[in-house]
């Protein structure tokens, strides 16, 4: 296809006498009026000095520019915020994280429509940014691909040599419960997290890596080299390369991103076994690319694909181990095998799936990828249940652990760290139903993940023998009986309102049904008197979020009022 087909977005910022003050603008950063001649890709990034997710971004943006520049186009590099979910847990900050997803994608829209940008590349690191990414790209349909900036190595100390952050949460845990002391417990401080990359278990940053790759908008292999490996600058240069290409030949996101490719990523979550979070980021990339997905959907897809890999949180390897393995390919092969992907789905190299696959190198003898007739679970990482406390779904963890009921009082509380608090003085006994409410979309706002609470009741020793339900989400992190993204939400009036402590409440997986052992017209009287609480923030991004801000079963999108639905 020639350029006069697809005319160059660059070209009505830059080309022509009219244009000659941009280009000034232009020539003073140092421009020259040949750079400006040619294609125009937009190199974005979320470099920030509050975490190590995303410290090697600049590094990898100068690769992915060289790569570019040798393909004939011109990179403009730009950056955009993130939110360390791992620093900011357990504190206000945390309400900032999913939020700042949406101010990422809206970020990177604007800087790519305001300078005409002819293709991206995004650089992505820390949980948000990878989601915020693809919507972007999905949202203006503009060629380009997302690059992950790559895992952290493990941790280690003492015999151990597996350790991520994980261990650390656990250990705060371990050491309010009296199992550890503080010299134990800043060991695993300082020796969890060894450099740069991206917390290191099959948690959120890594589950959406691998689902992009699956998805198609990452080169295969180019996600799973982990941060600090001596392949990475070549991947970047590549990534850039490929840009320059995707422009020319004018292969649009929306191309890629379709229902097969989404169910591809689905069955990937759900043999990895990864974070639950990934539900609400592939309806929110569904929905930008407009393809019609559902909460039902996941249900039906991780029904039917079991655990294929080890990872943790619930299991041994980390993801340096994927790499080490043979890489997602090594799955890809695995589940084609079991007819549970659409083969024929192309990614942004043009390559289908089952190319991808064909082409996979396992490492002989590795344990990460179970052979297809012996998985690590016959069900996937997760369920869909609906019942008297979530008549508009809720999402359960299934990965890690063999359990499918509960049944037990509620210990309610109003928010996360009133839960951590009371886990901590010991208010959370063994059988109890935690109700952690009040921090859902709308009501946290920002649903913040409640790994903290996860993790303490796993110092504690409970994990194994309480459930925990609420409107907020769970880290990636997070293992044990847990339930989460409960619609409607409690400050919207949803039954999670109408708990008080000691109702007893059910969750059976089988019966896919959560639900308090109360009448309905009781359920019905206690919301009739109950009054909203009022917001926590009123002015600024908080409250601008809330206002706009769709349930958990639609990705917890924003989107202008007009078209809400909920």
């Amino acid at each position: 296809m020639t350029e006069n087909e697809h005319p160059r977005k660059s070209a009505v910022m830059l080309h022509g006498p009219d244009r000659a003050a941009a280009r000034a603008m232009l020539h003073a950063i140092g421009f020259s009026r040949e750079d400006l001649e040619r294609p125009i890709i937009g190199v974005g990034h979320a470099w920030i000095e509050t975490m190590p997710c995303n410290w090697n971004h600049r590094a990898l943006a100068e690769r992915v520019k060289a790569g570019i520049r040798a393909a004939g186009g011109t990179p403009m590099e730009f950056n955009t915020i993130a939110v360390s979910d791992g620093v900011s847990m357990g504190t206000e900050g945390m309400k900032a994280s999913l939020v700042s997803r949406e101010v990422i994608a809206d970020s990177i829209e604007l800087v790519a429509r305001g300078h005409s940008f002819d293709g991206l590349v995004l650089i992505v690191g820390c949980d948000k940014t990878i989601p915020a990414a693809a919507m972007a790209l999905c949202r203006m349909d503009l060629p380009g691909l997302v690059l992950y900036g790559g895992t952290i190595a493990p941790g280690r100390l003492r015999e151990r040599d597996d350790l991520t952050v994980q261990d650390v949460f656990e250990a705060i845990g371990a050491f309010n419960a009296g199992k550890i002391d503080d010299k134990e417990l800043r060991a695993v401080e300082e020796a969890a997290c060894p450099g740069a990359g991206a917390c290191g278990g099959q948690y959120t940053a890594n589950t959406m890596s691998g689902a992009l790759e699956f998805l198609g908008l990452s080169p295969a292999g180019a996600n799973g080299v982990p941060a600090l490996h001596a392949d990475k600058a070549g991947v970047a240069e590549a990534a850039g390369r490929l840009a320059v290409k995707l422009v020319a030949d004018d292969v649009r996101p929306r191309s890629i991103v379709t229902r097969e490719a989404l169910e591809n990523a689905i069955a990937y979550f759900s043999a990895t076994g990864g974070s639950t979070n990934a539900v609400l980021h592939l309806l929110a990339i569904a929905a930008e690319a407009e393809v019609p997905l559902d909460i039902e959907d996941f249900h039906a897809i991780c029904a039917r694909t079991p655990i294929m890999a080890d990872l943790r949180p619930g299991g041994r390897f980390v993801a340096t181990d994927i790499h080490r393995a043979g890489g997602l390919a090594v799955l890809m092969q695995r589940l084609l095998s079991l007819g549970l992907l659409h083969g024929e789905a192309r990614n942004v190299e043009g390559r289908s799936l089952a190319e991808v696959a064909a082409a996979a190198h396992e490492t002989p003898g590795q344990e990460v990828f179970r052979p297809a007739d012996h998985p690590v679970r016959s069900h996937g990482g997760i369920a869909i249940l609906r019942g008297n406390l979530a008549p508009g779904g809720c999402v359960i963890k299934l990965a890690g652990h063999d359990k499918t009921t509960h049944r037990g009082p509620a210990r309610v509380f109003d928010s996360e760290n009133l839960a951590f608090a009371g886990v901590r003085e010991g208010k959370v006994q063994a059988g109890d139903v935690v109700v952690i409410r009040y921090e859902g979309p709308v009501g946290g706002p920002g649903m913040q993940e409640m790994l903290s609470v996860t993790a303490a009741l796993a110092g504690a020793g409970l994990d194994d023998s309480v459930a925990l339900v609420t409107d907020g989400r769970f880290s990636g992190a997070t293992h044990g009986f847990m339930v989460a993204h409960v619609v409607p939400e409690a400050a919207l009036g949803g039954p999670l309102a109408a708990l008080r402590d000691g109702d007893i409440v059910r969750i059976d997986v089988a019966a896919r049904e959560m639900s308090v052992e109360l009448p309905e017209a009781e359920i019905a009287a206690r919301l009739g008197g109950w009054q909203p609480p009022q917001p926590r923030y009123r002015t600024g991004a908080f409250a601008k979020y809330a206002a706009s801000v769709a349930s958990a079963s639609e990705g917890a999108i924003t989107r202008p009022a007009a078209v809400r639905t909920t």
